[in-house]
């Protein structure tokens, strides 16, 4: 096959796992026979746009550069939101892209990210397809703490994000189990569509005995009525309840719980900027029990919380990488790697086309979530705990892990 290059970008939110996923990328392109140089984009899309890439191959021939990356969080490379034109009406920034990409004998284009940034490989791949462009190959390598791409079990970044919501939820629980005095403790937790991360706070009980009492996701419009009925409840148990809360919880009509303490700004995708959930939620409380509340919003802490990785999620994000670059050396183009788990656990890679997969949302299913709605099943719990097992073994210096950067 003739030699080509390659270009490596990372877009949308950062996760702990992202760099081990850029890693595994790197390590499939220098083992390839079909590439030569490595290049990365700096800020995801707007690297090639602007011309503002990196020669890899310097930095990551060194191992221990290759082994400080994979413990790394955030996005080594940058990150970006943007959203690209439909390649039908305004083709003037893809004349940009693809003269870039001829320019650097760009052979093979991956890009990690999530569902906008699968938009924008669907964007490409079909510019190309539409202009008989074929020295290029598109794919797409999946990582969100979200969890929310079709055609994959889960993503790489989640399974991390996840064990880090349960520790915490774990610690915190422990914590309001001191005290005698009546209180609620909201914890408010990332999930805009989906509840996946939300959902992982029933690990702390599963686990350690001890969590949230409830468990409330997106999937389930939000009542008020119900949440004071299950505070009511808690408190002829125990004084202290502990509440886990998606930051995109819902009413009825669509509109979220948070709406009165949000601007109303958007980003460039039309996504609405989040917050005020578990201080809505909060205030309720306080008018309705007038009992102690405070919010807990781990906020960034969940994406970027790389001292306590997953060994099971770090492993996957590599091989996600790897099989990304098999994929572009067998010829694929417009797809995402995406993960089948077996019934003992372990995980086998193909590829979905992103066509499929862009702009969908995979949410939380109804077997997942109990009846009541106010928290989740056992069958959730089940196929949660593979995600989170095995511990990293950190690189430190002077007391801090040590991180890679430029």
């Amino acid at each position: 096959m003739e030699v080509k290059n390659a270009i490596i970008g990372q877009s949308g939110g950062p996760t702990a796992a992202i760099n081990a996923t850029l890693a595994g990328v790197i390590e499939g392109c220098l083992s390839s026979a079909c590439i030569d140089k490595i290049f990365g984009m700096r800020h995801g899309i707007e690297g090639v746009i602007n011309k503002d890439i990196l020669l890899l191959n310097d930095f990551f021939t060194d191992e221990y550069n290759r082994m400080l990356l994979k413990q790394t969080p955030a996005s080594a490379l940058g990150s970006c939101r943007v959203k690209l034109p439909d390649p039908s009406t305004d083709d003037a920034v893809y004349q940009t892209i693809f003269g870039f990409l001829k320019e650097k004998d760009i052979g093979y284009f991956f890009y990690i990210g999530g569902n906008d940034s699968m938009d924008t490989i669907d964007k490409l791949n079909r510019y190309a397809a539409a202009h008989s462009i074929s020295f290029v190959r598109f794919i797409g390598v999946p990582k969100t703490i979200d969890n929310d791409l079709v055609g994959t079990d889960h993503t790489p970044g989640y399974g991390s994000a996840a064990k880090y919501i349960a520790a915490s939820m774990a610690e915190i629980a422990r914590d309001c189990a001191v005290y005698t005095v009546p209180a609620v403790t909201i914890v408010e937790i990332m999930g805009r569509d989906a509840g996946w991360l939300t959902a992982s706070a029933a690990l702390a009980e599963s686990i350690n005995g001890q969590g949230a009492d409830f468990i409330y996701l997106p999937e389930i419009p939000f009542t008020a009525d119900r949440l004071f009925a299950d505070v009511e409840r808690a408190f002829q148990t125990h004084p202290n309840v502990v509440i886990a809360v998606s930051e995109g919880l819902r009413l009825a009509d669509g509109e979220y719980v948070g709406a009165s303490g949000q601007n109303g700004a958007v980003d460039v995708f039309g996504h609405k900027y989040l917050a005020g959930t578990g201080k809505t939620l909060e205030a309720m409380i306080k008018n309705h029990f007038s009992c102690k509340v405070r919010t807990v919003e781990i906020n960034i802490l969940q994406r970027c919380a790389a001292h306590v990785l997953s060994s099971t999620d770090i492993e996957e994000s590599i091989q996600t990488g790897r099989a990304a670059v098999q994929a572009g050396e067998q010829g694929e183009s417009g797809v995402m790697v995406c993960m089948n788990r077996t019934e003992e656990y372990t995980v086998q890679y193909h590829t979905v086309p992103v066509s499929q997969i862009a702009n969908q949302i995979k949410t939380v299913p109804t077997s997942f979530i109990n009846k009541e709605g106010n928290n989740v099943t056992e069958t959730c719990v089940s196929y949660l705990k593979p995600l989170i097992q095995g511990e990293q073994t950190i690189l430190w210096e002077n007391g801090l892990p040590k991180h890679f950067y430029f």
